[in-house]
């Protein structure tokens, strides 16, 4: 991707962020960003582009710093942990993250172009968390009988409502760090002696 275009998308989950996806308005996009109108029309041709591919800006930043949050262990449990955890950090660029990703699956329940940007996303998501969920299966770090689908379904489900509560003041981030640490826990069963 073009540097132009990663900051006109940066500047886009900023604004989503601040002002939510109805609030986004191309002009404050190109203040926003220091680009012209015209510029934006070009990279991505009208809002539903745009918001398109910021949903896909938002999963590729989200992949960065969730990586970022990883240690060198070689567990593959712990290393699922710290993935799933990247989501709770209390960072600028977290939050902006996780609040415009709310922000878009909350229109998506209104607007029909946009839900299958999400359920991509989504499926991306979760066939990630299910590779680890079977990685730490294959290392004797996880119960065998859970199938990795459906345990990443329900941590990442249980990861947008955590982080949700957290932004929204009804959780510490504490609290949703600690809740998310039980249920991976649960989802992968006693860990082996």
């Amino acid at each position: 991707m073009a540097d132009r275009q990663a900051s006109i998308l940066a500047a886009a989950v900023r604004v989503i962020a601040r002002s939510g996806v109805r609030g986004l308005r191309v002009e404050e996009l190109a203040a926003e960003a220091g680009v012209s109108t015209a510029l934006i029309y070009y990279h991505f041709k009208d809002r539903a582009g745009l918001i398109r591919r910021t949903l896909a800006f938002i999963g590729e930043r989200a992949t960065g710093y969730t990586e970022e949050a990883l240690t060198d262990s070689e567990d593959a449990r712990a290393l699922l942990l710290h993935l799933l955890l990247g989501e709770l950090q209390d960072s600028a660029r977290v939050r902006e993250n996780s609040i415009a990703w709310g922000e878009l699956r909350s229109s998506a329940i209104f607007d029909p172009d946009l839900r299958e940007a999400l359920a991509q996303s989504t499926r991306v998501w979760c066939r990630d968390t299910a590779d680890s969920v079977a990685d730490a299966q294959a290392a004797g770090l996880a119960d065998l009988r859970t199938d990795p689908m459906d345990t990443a379904e329900r941590l990442t489900a249980l990861v947008e409502g955590l982080s949700e509560r957290w932004l929204s003041g009804s959780l510490t981030l504490e609290r949703a760090r600690a809740l998310l640490t039980g249920a991976v826990e649960a989802e992968l069963g006693p860990r082996p002696a």
